[in-house]
């Protein structure tokens, strides 16, 4: 059977027209008059990824994910296999633009976006619900779906038992909606009720209480009622989140920081990178440097003076504890530091100049022209691990004696 959309393509008309015909004609009757749709879940039957399958079949990845999902595109929108419609706006879809989906499930609307946030890994994934229905479809047993996600047993055999369909099957799209929707729980705030408790908490903000403060006087003030009791983000979520206009300025006015909105904490794991050039963690250093066996391993550091006014750049071998020190006359900068380091270790032959292990500072973001001019591989310690590079700190201390 030739492709609809090719025949479409080959006489000039429109594709969805070329699908009506078809259908009419009695030709193209049933998505399973399509053989390569039939052979990929012949495929998936027997263990084939989706993406292999795919890549087999030479079959668009998203059509191959309509199809493991159970998903039926037409002109105006998609449906799922729960029911669930998602309609295009047609004045959008002119202009080429689709407005932002929501779906359908069990009377609310929730948007898709809200649906495929990741919120925290210990909840259940998306990814992860997939990985369940294809495991499953394996015939694996619960404990080792859990073993091979790295789960509890308890966690894969609740998921199955709760978040399957009415029929009893697990599809990894809906039981990631149901999961989603379990998880809405709107409420009134708590402070954001009159009476005593938001009483309290406000006469005590104006005279400068912390709300870590007011938390805990609670607490000694109302021992036995239950209703005066709330907790310091809670104040915070009142202040920041919930009061508007002159409320809110009025709350924040009393606050140690005075701050009229929150400070954004970057996640460790998502900081910008310190330097420009990629860091070369002392993880990755040759297992030879341990052994202090091979002279040419250095580490290196600042030594600076009062108020930072001053500095001096130290290297020692770990091998031999031969000390080099750098001169740094006008600054401490990452160039001036490069072109001392450079200068010292000039006159040193191939043979001693292999590795050298500083820490994160930022005197050393020129480390990859470093590594250039001197052959010398640079290595960085983890943040906060000075026993690193525990000779260069026992001999900084030492020359504090003669450099105070």
């Amino acid at each position: 059977m030739r492709n609809v959309s090719q025949v479409a393509r080959e006489l000039g008309i429109n594709r969805v027209t070329a699908y009506s015909w078809a259908h009419r004609a009695g030709i193209f009757t049933s998505d399973d008059a399509n053989e390569r749709k039939k052979e990929f879940f012949r495929l998936r039957q027997q263990g084939v990824g989706r993406v292999e399958a795919a890549r087999r079949l030479d079959i668009e990845a998203h059509q191959a994910s309509d199809w493991d999902r159970g998903i039926h595109s037409f002109a105006k929108g998609r449906i799922y296999p729960d029911g669930r419609v998602v309609v295009y706006n047609q004045d959008e879809i002119l202009a080429n633009v689709r407005r932002p989906r929501t779906t359908w499930a069990q009377g609310e609307h929730i948007a898709l976006e809200r649906v495929e946030q990741v919120i925290d890994s210990r909840y259940l994934s998306l990814i992860e619900r997939e990985h369940i229905k294809d495991l499953q479809v394996q015939g694996l047993s619960i404990r080792k779906i859990a073993s091979f996600l790295g789960r509890p047993a308890s966690t894969i055999s609740r998921e199955l038992r709760r978040n399957a369909t009415s029929k009893g099957e697990y599809l990894p799209y809906t039981a990631h909606r149901f999961s989603v929707k379990r998880r809405f729980r709107p409420k009134t705030a708590k402070l954001a009720v009159p009476g005593p408790l938001q009483d309290y908490v406000r006469a005590k903000l104006k005279k400068r209480w912390s709300p870590e403060q007011i938390a805990h006087r609670l607490r000694k003030d109302h021992p036995d009622s239950e209703e005066m009791r709330v907790c310091p983000e809670t104040i915070y979520q009142a202040i920041y989140v919930h009061a508007k206009g002159e409320l809110k300025r009025e709350l924040t006015a009393p606050l140690r920081r005075g701050r009229s909105g929150r400070k954004a904490r970057k996640n460790a794991a998502k900081r910008t990178a310190r330097f420009v050039d990629e860091m070369t963690p002392i993880a990755q250093r040759p297992s030879e440097v341990d052994d202090r066996v091979l002279s040419g391993h250095w580490e290196g550091d600042l030594i600076t003076g009062t108020q930072n006014r001053s500095a001096v750049a130290t290297l020692v071998e770990r091998n031999t504890r031969y000390v080099v020190l750098g001169h740094l006359p006008d600054d401490h900068g990452a160039q001036s530091v490069r072109e001392s380091l450079v200068r010292s270790l000039e006159p040193l032959p191939q043979q001693l100049r292999r590795t050298l292990i500083w820490d994160q500072g930022a005197e050393m973001a020129e480390h990859k022209a470093f590594t250039v001019c001197t052959n010398i591989d640079v290595y960085f310690c983890d943040p906060a691990s000075p026993w690193q590079r525990g000779t260069n700190e026992n001999t900084n201390g030492l020359l504090r004696q003669y450099l105070p």
